[in-house]
């Protein structure tokens, strides 16, 4: 069993330029450890992740404000705070902060995180 205290009150946000449209500050909760890692990600309006694939899935819990996720082939859906998304093994993704709205969720990934080239088509991407 291991307890991971809540964040340091010296603890510096992260910034992921090369995985990141936008700005984000990424707060890691749990390091990886045995293929887990946890972080909390704050999404300024329109900021998004790169195309990206997790090699046991990943499950999104968001905290708070509204933005999109969308699976390669579909079209993007709309997450907002108190939902919970399972992302299954292997499946390429995006997700990120609405382009009128902030938004911070805790992602949980699980295996190896392989990232991709960027998002070329986000929605209201010429307004973010």
């Amino acid at each position: 069993m291991r307890i991971v205290p809540g964040r340091a009150a010296d603890t510096r946000s992260e910034q992921r330029p090369a995985t990141v449209t936008g700005e984000a500050w990424f707060d890691p909760i749990l390091p990886t450890a045995d293929g887990t890692t946890i972080t909390t990600v704050f999404f300024t309006p329109g900021a998004h992740t790169y195309w990206h694939t997790h090699e046991h899935g990943q499950i999104l819990q968001v905290l708070a404000g509204q933005g999109l996720i969308r699976t390669d082939g579909e079209p993007p859906r709309t997450i907002r705070a108190g939902d919970t998304v399972w992302v299954p093994a292997g499946e390429r993704h995006w997700h990120g902060a609405a382009p009128g709205s902030s938004m911070t969720h805790t992602a949980i990934s699980l295996g190896v995180t392989r990232w991709a080239e960027a998002v070329t088509d986000y929605p209201g991407a010429a307004d973010a």
